[in-house]
């Protein structure tokens, strides 16, 4: 492998970095003081639309997405833009329009939508107007297993009719948040695979109840729009609101959730090269014991360690990312699932190690630390949970050295999941 970024991408690098630096990090601080508001802690501030727009007149926007509709870029272009982003998470994705969820949600209206659903809602979400949600996941079974989902969608003949409850339905908070894609079952009858199917809900459709927001270790993640909780009782959509092929739901999530899961960890080396930037400064100008913290063998040993673990994890991530241009995500699976196992582990360690550096100001608002380690312990449940991915490697594994029928009954619960 040749591991240097074409023009292009040494282009769009210099720029973001220099976007980074005279329009991010100068306005984090108002996102933090948004995020205290209780009476709009879900919105996001004026400087928002600012970012937009100067990311737009600079060509940084839509960058996770190929084809005609987005920048046209490879995942292994996107991988160093998308590590640049992590270094302020909660600000610069949407400021290029390449947050999640919307950008999951983008690419299933682009593969799968119809006509009229891209004109309505893929439109407006590639414009950066609206916001929307991804209602999978739902408080009483482990979600998982796709198989356990009770959320239903029932064929009355003119309309889907919608009864369950969703939750950690990201992004569902914000205002602007206008369409949810819902994964319910439409054929109970038929095989784990084939029952379930997405629907295109408008987020004032009646019968849609947001129950509450939800934290995640104390943050509201308002740069996500929130996490929500939703009730769908007796709601209704026109019937071509479903998207894509009726019982195909799971190979629909499959087609989302892949992308995504690498983008997550492009982020993530972003967000561990700020912690390890954060620390070197604070073990610098840091004095204990009549000398600088950098004196200090341990501190040099997290140190080196960091470094060595976020440049071996950046190298897993671009490997899988060139894999998904070549041979395809299908193909690419088993490391996407090794990376989205490796790479909260490698991040999580070194910003722990970058709060212990800051001692009690690691643990406090004036450093990103808090939020960065929140985001990092997140993202062992986000897109599958640490165990399954593993399940996913070990089996494959298993499969390569000992054949089908040693790891038939380990597989079976994965499949799902998997795809």
């Amino acid at each position: 492998m040749d591991f240097t970024f074409d023009e292009r991408t040494e282009e769009l690098r210099d720029r973001l970095l220099t976007f980074m630096d005279e329009f991010v990090y100068p306005v984090e601080h108002l996102f933090h003081d948004q995020a205290l508001r209780t009476d709009a802690r879900w919105e996001r501030p004026a400087a928002m639309a600012e970012l937009k727009r100067q990311a737009r007149a600079r060509g940084l926007w839509n960058l996770f997405l190929g084809g005609d509709q987005g920048a046209g870029l490879t995942n292994a272009q996107y991988a160093p833009l998308a590590e640049i982003t992590g270094w302020s998470p909660e600000v610069a994705p949407e400021a290029l329009n390449c947050n999640p969820p919307d950008t999951g949600n983008m690419e299933l209206l682009t593969l799968f939508g119809t006509e009229d659903q891209r004109e309505r809602w893929l439109a407006p979400l590639l414009e950066g107007r609206i916001r929307s949600a991804y209602c999978m996941t739902e408080p009483a079974v482990a979600s998982s297993d796709p198989a356990n989902l009770r959320t239903t969608i029932t064929d009355d003949g003119t309309h889907w009719v919608i009864d369950g409850v969703k939750w950690w339905s990201t992004g569902a908070m914000s205002s602007d948040c206008k369409l949810l894609v819902v994964m319910g079952t439409t054929d109970p009858d038929a095989d784990s695979r084939n029952r379930h199917s997405l629907v295109l809900v408008p987020r004032d459709t009646p019968g849609v109840t947001v129950r509450r927001g939800l934290q995640i270790f104390g943050f509201e993640h308002g740069a996500h729009g929130g996490h929500a909780e939703i009730q769908f009782k007796g709601t209704r959509v026109p019937k071509n609101y479903l998207l894509g092929e009726r019982g195909r739901g799971q190979a629909l999530a499959q087609a989302r959730l892949g992308p995504g899961r690498i983008h997550h960890c492009m982020r993530m080396v972003g967000m561990a090269e700020r912690a390890i930037d954060l620390m070197c400064r604070r073990a610098s100008e840091r004095i204990a014991f009549g000398s600088p913290l950098a004196d200090q063998g341990i501190i040099q040993h997290w140190i080196a360690e960091s470094r060595v673990k976020v440049d071996q994890l950046r190298l897993y991530v671009l490997h899988a990312a060139w894999l998904i241009d070549t041979v395809g995500a299908q193909q690419a699976r088993n490391e996407i699932s090794a990376i989205k196992v490796a790479a909260p582990d490698v991040v999580g360690w070194i910003i722990d190690k970058a709060i212990q550096v800051h001692g009690a100001a690691g643990l406090a608002q004036d450093h990103p630390l808090a939020m960065l380690w929140a985001q990092a312990r997140t993202m062992r449940f986000i897109d599958g949970a640490d165990e399954v991915h593993r399940m996913v490697v070990a089996a494959r594994e298993l499969h390569r050295h000992g054949g089908a029928d040693a790891v038939r009954a380990g597989s079976a619960g994965v499949r799902c999941l998997t795809g």
